[in-house]
């Protein structure tokens, strides 16, 4: 099974004035086409061809730096693109929300931690909500790494690489990440996963 770049759900100007034109248009075209495309060339002939995603970063980590880079970030952007909607943020599903307030203290405490997780994380990577041992949690990662090669599903996931939002933002990465909680997140999807994460 090769790496798809998959169509983003929404337009190129869906998720202004939060996210630009221009940065989707780099972010999904260049960025994560160029995962697919180095990802595909090092599967080849390597033990994870015809993996699902998933089973190749799981697999790939520690063992195939190069291609866990790559198979990662894929990974990630999938995701990332779900992750957000248009006129998304808002309020919280029932359920989910009940599972930050016991895990987390409050959504306000949960939104300041992921904040502070990705604004913490130096250089570049992910800030993210998990779901490890029953609970949701807050993690944070450097380059393409994600909770699952530490135990954990991922539920929300962030992207602080400065590609995903210098344009927009330039050096203000706590902005950007206030924005992406505050106006993009689509709860829906993160529930989802949440459910998935805890069959």
């Amino acid at each position: 099974m090769s790496f798809t770049l998959p169509e983003l759900p929404y337009a190129y100007d869906a998720l202004q004035p939060y996210i630009s034109k221009e940065t989707l248009e780099f972010h999904h075209d260049k960025h994560h086409a160029a995962y697919v495309n180095t990802g595909n060339n090092l599967l080849k002939g390597t033990e994870f061809e015809g993996k699902s995603v998933e089973e190749v970063v799981e697999g790939s980590y520690g063992k195939n730096q190069a291609l866990f880079n790559n198979a990662g970030q894929h990974y990630n952007h999938i995701h990332f693109w779900l992750w957000m909607k248009p006129n998304g943020g808002g309020a919280l599903p029932g359920k989910l929300e009940k599972k930050i307030v016991e895990d987390l203290g409050s959504v306000d405490k949960m939104k300041e931690d992921f904040i502070q997780a990705g604004v913490g994380q130096f250089g570049s990577g992910w800030a993210w909500l998990a779901v490890k041992d029953g609970k949701i949690t807050i993690m944070k990662t450097p380059n393409g790494e994600n909770p699952l090669v530490h135990g954990a599903q991922p539920i929300l996931g962030c992207d602080v690489w400065e590609h995903s939002y210098y344009i927009d933002y330039r050096n203000r990465r706590p902005d950007y990440l206030k924005a992406f909680l505050d106006n993009l997140v689509n709860w829906e999807h993160v529930e989802e996963m949440y459910e998935n994460a805890t069959k």
